[in-house]
């Protein structure tokens, strides 16, 4: 069993490291777009009519796969006072139920998401043409990923001998919140 849970985790760390990949690569076109579409406007007089739709749609994916990306990191905004508060198993507690009531969100994020990629699929962008699911399909893509992130979180949290690699950036572990 704790073969197949550590592939797991070495799974899905690899499919963390490739959404980093491309969560990079989104950003650096939105940038280019952003770049070009200031430069169009203000310096050519003529701005390009897909860039900000464009822009649009890869900021939706940027915040939902960066979310995901996240929550395996654990680099998701939180609320700490609770572990100034617990220690031991009570804090175990806490965080597994933190972890199973972020999966009831997920499904719903997944599910919802799904209804509204389909709900709006025959509609398309006014400057790209492209089907309104595909921004769209980013909840149930990012929804999925959290899920599974957080199943690895919560298999690390339950087995402590199994460990991934993507953790927060070196450095950062150990640093208080004043220190910042």
């Amino acid at each position: 069993m704790k073969k197949t849970l550590r592939l797991y985790v070495r799974i899905m760390d690899a499919v963390n490291h490739t959404v980093g990949v491309v969560l990079a690569l989104m950003l650096a076109v939105m940038t280019v777009l952003i770049t070009w579409q200031v430069f169009a406007r203000f310096v050519v007089g003529d701005s390009l009519t897909f860039s900000e739709e464009v822009s649009r749609f890869l900021m939706i994916w940027l915040t939902l796969l960066g979310a995901a990306y996240a929550v395996r990191r654990g680099t998701l905004l939180a609320v700490e006072i609770l572990p100034d508060l617990l220690k031991g198993v009570a804090w175990k507690i806490v965080k597994v139920v933190a972890h199973v009531l972020s999966l009831v969100f997920y499904i719903i994020l997944i599910v919802y998401g799904w209804e509204i990629a389909s709900t709006v699929s025959y509609q398309t962008a006014p400057a790209t043409g492209v089907s309104m699911m595909w921004p769209m399909l980013a909840l149930c893509a990012g929804g999925v990923l959290m899920l599974l992130n957080t199943f690895v979180l919560m298999i690390e949290e339950l087995a402590p001998d199994i460990q991934g690699t993507e953790h927060a950036p070196k450095g950062l572990e150990g640093i208080t919140e004043g220190e910042i």
